[in-house]
């Protein structure tokens, strides 16, 4: 039985989507037969910083500025800990954090015999960095990614780079945790369409461009099918305000555009009783990405619930619960989407089945499968 040690290098929030992806990852390799570590970084509510296996304290760091910059340069602990426990696998979630010593814990490991996988979770992403201060912080992982790269087993990816960094990439498909996400079945109102966006709002999901099509289509259709967005998710920052509140300030669609924030549980899934489309990113061309297989897109199919989404992603491409969006600047076409929604006969059960291939026990299998 291999052991595998998780390693995130930060903490677990209940209403964090990739608190959850790293949660179902794990449990996805523990199903493909593995004994299972789960290792992250986290700080306490008095301050203090530690480093965490299965949530147990392996290492207090303290407090203040010497704990932060022990977190960043004293891998000692993890080191200690994987050789005494013989783990065979250290899978890690890249934060852009390549340093120089990242790169010798690496080498460490190396050393012990231990296989070593990075999963970068979106790429390229060096243009999400738009800050003068954020573009210093990656400047450092611009640095020294590629040298890390070289003492890895593979780079696990969601796009379909062949390489990534110099290093070979295994390419597999966000999954999904099918027991989490109940089904969604659509109770249409008479005269009324609802949309549903689930994120982290970052100016690549494109929710803007939902918005400008709501103002437009009120403006043409006042007397039409009344069309609803639900935006559940905090935003980003301060270039997602301005690129959306205005919007729905400055044409009145304060009736029509609702505004959540974070949601989880049993309050996520009662907002999602209200859809009858979901939306994903309709942004991904202003980060230059053009194949991408995101994980809302897995969670909405899983639900039930047909989407709509503008890059390429190779899991659902024809697929007839799926209506494309251009990839450009243009406002959502609210005419298009009402139209796709009034001649789809696919039921929820059917689109829930048509992902079964995409579980995290699959997707974590094809990992261990290319690595052993």
């Amino acid at each position: 039985m291999t052991k595998v040690l998780f390693l995130s290098f930060s903490g677990f929030f209940d209403h964090s989507g990739i608190s959850k992806k790293k949660l179902a990852q794990v449990k996805g390799l523990k199903e493909c037969g593995c004994e299972v570590v789960n290792c992250y970084y986290t700080v306490n509510r008095d301050g203090s910083r530690m480093w965490m296996v299965d949530n147990k304290v392996l290492a207090n760091l303290g407090t203040g500025i010497v704990a932060k910059i022990r977190k960043r340069i004293d891998y000692r602990p993890l080191i200690r800990y994987i050789r005494e426990q013989r783990v065979g696998l250290v899978y890690m979630r890249s934060e852009h954090n390549a340093s120089p010593f990242l790169i010798r814990f690496v080498k460490q490991l190396n050393l012990l015999g231990v296989k070593i996988v990075m999963e970068v979770p979106t790429y390229p992403y060096d243009q999400e960095y738009i800050t003068f201060r954020s573009k210093c912080s990656l400047l450092i992982d611009r640095l020294f990614r590629r040298r890390l790269a070289k003492g890895l087993s593979a780079i696990v990816t969601f796009s379909n780079e062949e390489t990534i960094f110099g290093q070979r990439t295994i390419s597999v498909s966000n999954g999904v945790d099918f027991q989490s996400l109940p089904l969604n079945r659509r109770h249409p109102t008479a005269g009324e369409l609802h949309l549903i966006g689930v994120a982290e709002i970052h100016f690549w999901h494109g929710f803007d461009r939902v918005v400008a099509g709501l103002a437009d289509y009120y403006r043409k259709s006042a007397n039409g099918c009344k069309v609803y967005f639900h935006i559940v998710g905090e935003f980003s920052g301060q270039r997602e305000r301005d690129e959306i509140l205005p919007l729905i300030e400055k044409y009145h669609l304060e009736e029509y555009v609702l505004l959540y924030g974070s949601l989880f549980g049993g309050e996520l899934d009662k907002v999602f009783a209200k859809a009858d489309i979901a939306v994903g990113s309709l942004g991904r061309h202003r980060s230059n990405i053009t194949h991408i297989k995101t994980l809302k897109n897995r969670e909405y199919a899983v639900r039930g619930i047909p989407f709509l989404y503008s890059e390429i992603d190779e899991d659902f491409e024809g697929k007839p619960y799926i209506l494309k969006i251009p990839a450009d600047e243009s406002p959502l076409d609210i005419g298009r989407v009402i139209e796709f929604y009034s001649g789809l006969t696919i039921q929820p059960e059917q689109i829930r089945e048509s992902v079964q291939s995409l579980s995290w026990k699959n997707q974590m299998g094809k990992i261990l499968d290319a690595i052993f």
